[in-house]
C-alpha cells in the first residue's frame, strides 16, 4: 500500500472500527446479569439458571474462537465480523421478546456463537492493516475498549431499568449493534486482512496450534487469566477477613487495580511501539514481578486504609501495562495467514482460565487458609512469566518456513 494510505488518520479510523465492536463484545457478556433479580421474578427460575445464561455465552465463545479462527484465516476476517457482530447484537434484542426462560437460554448460545468472531476476526484486521509502528498501541486500545466494555455494562443496564423495563432496555442495547455493523460495512475499504503466505511450505494447523511455543502461550494466557480471576473474585474477602478492612475501602482497592489495569494497556502499548523489540520480555518480567510483589504484600502487611486503593492501583497500572507486549509477542510468533486460528486458540486460555480459579481459591477461604490467596496469585504470576519467557525464545528459535507476501 502507499504511504499515502498508510497513513495515523487511518489507524485511528480502524482502530475504531474495531475498538466499537470489541466494546460491545465485552458489554454484551455482561449486560446480562444485571437482569437476574427482574428476570427471577419474571421467570420464576433459580439463579443457578439466571447464572447458565452468562456461562452458556461465555463457554460458546470460547469453545468457537479456535474453529470460528480457522475459517478466518481461510476465508478472510472482515465477513465475519459482519456477521457476528450482527448475530451478538440481535440475539440480545430478540431476548426482550421472549416468554420462556429457556429461549433466553438458546439465544444466549447464539450470541455467543457471534461473540466467537471477535478476537480472531480483530486480530487479523489489525496485523494486516495497521502501520508496523503503530500495532503496539492498536493492540492496547483493542484491550482497552474491551475492558471499558466490561466496565459499563452494569452501571448502564442499571441506569437503563431506572427509566424503562428491562425489555425495552434489552432492545435498545441490542440495536446498538446495527449502526456498528453499518460502519464496519461502509468503512470495509480500509480493513485489509493479514498477509498470507508465500509459497508451498506451510506447517499443518495441528502442528501449529500443537507446537511448543503456541502452548507456551496458551499457558501464559491460561495462569495470567486464572490470577486475575483470583484477584477480581476474593480481594475484597481477602483484605476483610485478614485486615478487617471496611467493605468500602476494599471494594475501592479493587475498583483501583481494574482502573489501574485497564489504563495500563495504553501505557503498554506506547512502550511496545517506541521501546519495543528485543526488550518486549525484559519489559514483561519487571512489570510483573512488580505487580506481584505489591499484591503479595497486600496479604503480608496491613496498610493504612488510605493507601490500600493507591497500591493496588499501581499494581493495576503494573499488570496492565505487560498486557499489550504479550499480544505483539503472539502476533509476532504467529506465521503469516495464521493470526485467526493461533489467537483464537490462545485467547481461549483467558476464559478457561476465569473459569477454573475461582471455586479453589473460595476453597482455601472456606477452610481457613485466607492469607494463602494472594501468595497463590504472585506464583501464578511467576509461573506465568515462565511460560511467557519460553514461548519468547522458543518462537525466535523456530520461526516457521514461511514468509508473507509483499
Amino acid at each position: 500500500m502507499s504511504e499515502a494510505v498508510l497513513s495515523p488518520k487511518r489507524d485511528a479510523q480502524i482502530c475504531a472500527l474495531i475498538g466499537t465492536g470489541h466494546f460491545l463484545s465485552h458489554f454484551y457478556m455482561l449486560c446480562l446479569a444485571p437482569l437476574f433479580l427482574v428476570w427471577r421474578d419474571e421467570f420464576g427460575v433459580s439463579f443457578a439458571t439466571l447464572g447458565l445464561a452468562v456461562a452458556l455465552m461465555s463457554a460458546t465463545t470460547a469453545v468457537l474462537q479456535t474453529p470460528v479462527g480457522f475459517l478466518v484465516d481461510k476465508y478472510g476476517a472482515r465477513r465475519f465480523l459482519v456477521g457476528g457482530t450482527l448475530i451478538m447484537a440481535l440475539s440480545i434484542s430478540a431476548m426482550s421478546f421472549v416468554t420462556d426462560f429457556r429461549l433466553i437460554l438458546a439465544l444466549a448460545v447464539l450470541s455467543g456463537i457471534g461473540n466467537s468472531v471477535i478476537h480472531p476476526a480483530d486480530y487479523a484486521i489489525l496485523a494486516g492493516s495497521i502501520r508496523k509502528e503503530f500495532v503496539g498501541r492498536a493492540f492496547a486500545l483493542h484491550t482497552f475498549t474491551g475492558n471499558l466494555g466490561f466496565a459499563l455494562a452494569p452501571p448502564t443496564v442499571a441506569l437503563l431499568l431506572l427509566v424503562m423495563d428491562w425489555r425495552h432496555a434489552l432492545l435498545l442495547l441490542g440495536l446498538l449493534g446495527v449502526p456498528v455493523v453499518g460502519a464496519i460495512l461502509f468503512q470495509a475499504r480500509i480493513l485489509s486482512d493479514q498477509p498470507k503466505a508465500r509459497g508451498t511450505q506451510k506447517v499443518s494447523s495441528r502442528e501449529l496450534l500443537l507446537s511448543k511455543p503456541i502452548l507456551a502461550f496458551f499457558a501464559f494466557f491460561l495462569l495470567s487469566a486464572m490470577s486475575g480471576a483470583g484477584i477480581s473474585a476474593f480481594l475484597i474477602t481477602v483484605l476483610g477477613k485478614l485486615w478487617e478492612t471496611p467493605i468500602a475501602v476494599a471494594s475501592l482497592t479493587l475498583t483501583g487495580y481494574m482502573v489501574g489495569a485497564t489504563c495500563g494497556t495504553l501505557v503498554g502499548g506506547w512502550y511496545t511501539d517506541k521501546k519495543g523489540g528485543g526488550n518486549l520480555m525484559g519489559f514483561v518480567t519487571v512489570l510483573t514481578l512488580v505487580a506481584g510483589g505489591l499484591l503479595l504484600s497486600m496479604g503480608t502487611f496491613a496498610y493504612p486504609d488510605f493507601l490500600l486503593p493507591i497500591v493496588a492501583l499501581v499494581a493495576g497500572i503494573c499488570m496492565g501495562s505487560s498486557r499489550t507486549p504479550r499480544d505483539v509477542m503472539l502476533k509476532d510468533a504467529c506465521p503469516p495467514g495464521e493470526i485467526g486460528k493461533v489467537f483464537g486458540f490462545v485467547s481461549a486460555g483467558l476464559p478457561l482460565g476465569s473459569a477454573l480459579m475461582p471455586v479453589p481459591m473460595g476453597l482455601l477461604i472456606d477452610y481457613g487458609f485466607t492469607w494463602l490467596v494472594l501468595p497463590v496469585v504472585a506464583i501464578l504470576l511467576v509461573l506465568s512469566l515462565l511460560c511467557a519467557g519460553g514461548a519468547r525464545s522458543l518462537s525466535l528459535a523456530r520461526r516457521m518456513p514461511v514468509q508473507p507476501a509483499e
